[in-house]
């Protein structure tokens, strides 16, 4: 089926890589994040087609090759169209994991096919894509099951966890230099064995909070499995966008661990150590000032000054559309209202602002944590919808909190807070917010898209 000359195919494949890079540039800003989806999926398409047309398959090779991508157009195109908006983490983790188990099969692949006669640099490539693929497979799925709920969120640490690790890491080196100087097929077998070992290793620790930020770094992990494969196998494109995966997820995983106040380190492994988050689902007993959806359209309709700060639970409840509606129903009346949105609010950063922009929400009304803080002791009310931990004090006051030193939004600083909860249930870190319990803060229990609708209709009668 070689049909494009070399020269053509070059081309085609600098297209593609530069799709790529207009697509990052796109997934940086919500406003350009749909633009950039589409660009990205073009280049990929370009890439897959070009490969296609520009080599020379052997035998039933196409016809394999043909009905691996149709097995996989099948299974993903419908679970990405029916995911929901709260599961897209595990939705990027699943998919994550895939791309790093694929890139370990092919070292192994790459391994049989040379027999023992590949050069040392290629073979030392290989054995980095079969460790670090493999750990990134079994990794991601373990972070799918934590977010799932299927796997406990809690840290699950083995005895002697630490030292395991370890001698997993150091067992993993030497097998990688095994294969580097023989190139052997049961070696490469025996890396891809360990690596998902040591992948479990990895992740089991990490609990509660910290979950989304390993997922980003098995993200990294999984990109520089495959720029390897393409460093191995000779292919400029996979080391192209294999290098912009694994910086991409590098740079996001750096930027997800400063917002919440945490080390790299300290997340993967805090739980050795007594330090990570727990992700508890205990409910308090203690009393809290209740309100009705009446009471909350009051104090809104009078304020000057609103914030809403969404979290998870508005994502659970899809209560999108009708958060927007009160916002608008509230600048309407000459209220100053705007979203406070936290970096880390839901599952994944930008998680709200995609939220939102499912409502049409105006991007000039989505204000960043440091500008929402600069104007907080001014602001008459903060609503809180399905946050928790993102507006929680302990971040500034308790040292032994597990969310310590994270920047949060600093709703006690407001006139007053309003809190809509479903329940007593603390936050995914797994801590009580004693915010709740103020005096200044009353808590309108119910699901989030009913109670909101409620203060809506009866802010219409105020």
């Amino acid at each position: 089926m070689n049909v494009l000359p070399g020269t053509v195919a070059e081309l085609l494949y600098l297209v593609a890589a530069v799709c790529f890079v207009l697509a990052l540039k796109g997934l940086s800003s919500p406003r350009g994040a749909r633009r950039g989806n589409l660009i990205g999926a073009a280049g990929a398409t370009l890439a897959v087609a070009t490969v296609l047309l520009s080599t020379e398959f052997e035998g039933a090779n196409l016809a394999v090759v043909l009905g691996a991508v149709g097995v996989g157009s099948v299974v993903a195109v419908p679970a990405a169209r029916r995911v929901k908006m709260t599961e897209i983490p595990q939705l990027v983790a699943v998919f994550n994991g895939v791309g790093g188990g694929a890139a370990a099969l092919v070292g192994v692949v790459e391994l049989a096919e040379w027999s023992g006669t590949g050069g040392h640099v290629a073979t030392t490539a290989t054995a980095f894509a079969i460790f670090v693929g493999s750990t990134s497979l079994l990794g991601s799925l373990l972070t799918f099951g934590k977010l799932q709920g299927t796997v406990s969120a809690r840290p699950i640490v083995v005895p002697g966890a630490g030292p395991v690790l370890v001698l997993a890491l150091l067992a993993g080196l030497a097998l990688a230099v095994g294969v580097a100087l023989t190139g052997q097929v049961w070696l490469g077998v025996a890396l891809l064995a360990l690596g998902l070992a040591f992948g479990a290793l990895l992740v089991l620790p990490v609990g509660g909070a910290d979950v989304p930020i390993v997922i980003s770094l098995l993200n990294a992990f999984t990109g520089l499995a495959v720029a390897a494969s393409g460093w191995a196998m000779g292919s400029t494109m996979l080391l192209v966008a294999g290098t912009l995966v694994g910086a991409a997820g590098t740079i996001l995983t750096i930027a997800m661990a400063t917002a919440m106040g945490r080390s790299v380190t300290g997340i993967l492994f805090g739980a050795l150590r007594g330090g990570s988050t727990a992700g508890s689902t205990q409910a308090s007993d203690r009393p809290v000032r209740r309100a009705q959806a009446e009471d909350v359209a009051i104090t809104l309709a009078y304020a000057s000054r609103v914030v809403v700060v969404p979290g998870y639970g508005l994502a659970v409840a899809q209560a999108q559309h009708t958060v927007a509606e009160l916002v608008t129903a509230l600048r309407a009346r000459g209220v100053d209202a705007v979203y406070g949105i936290h970096p880390v609010a839901g599952r994944m950063p930008g998680h709200m602002n995609v939220l939102l922009a499912e409502a049409n929400v105006p991007y000039e009304l989505l204000v960043e944590a440091d500008d929402v803080n600069a104007a907080m002791p001014a602001t008459d009310v903060v609503v809180v919808v399905g946050a928790n931990d993102v507006v929680n004090p302990a971040a500034r006051t308790d040292p032994a909190a597990p969310i310590y030193g994270m920047p949060i939004i600093n709703a006690d600083e407001a006139g007053q807070t309003i809190f809509l909860k479903r329940s007593m249930r603390p936050g995914f870190a797994g801590i009580e917010n004693e915010l709740l319990f103020a005096e200044r803060t009353q808590v309108l229990f119910g699901d989030a898209k009913e109670s909101l609708a409620a203060v809506v209709g009866a802010l219409k009668e105020v």
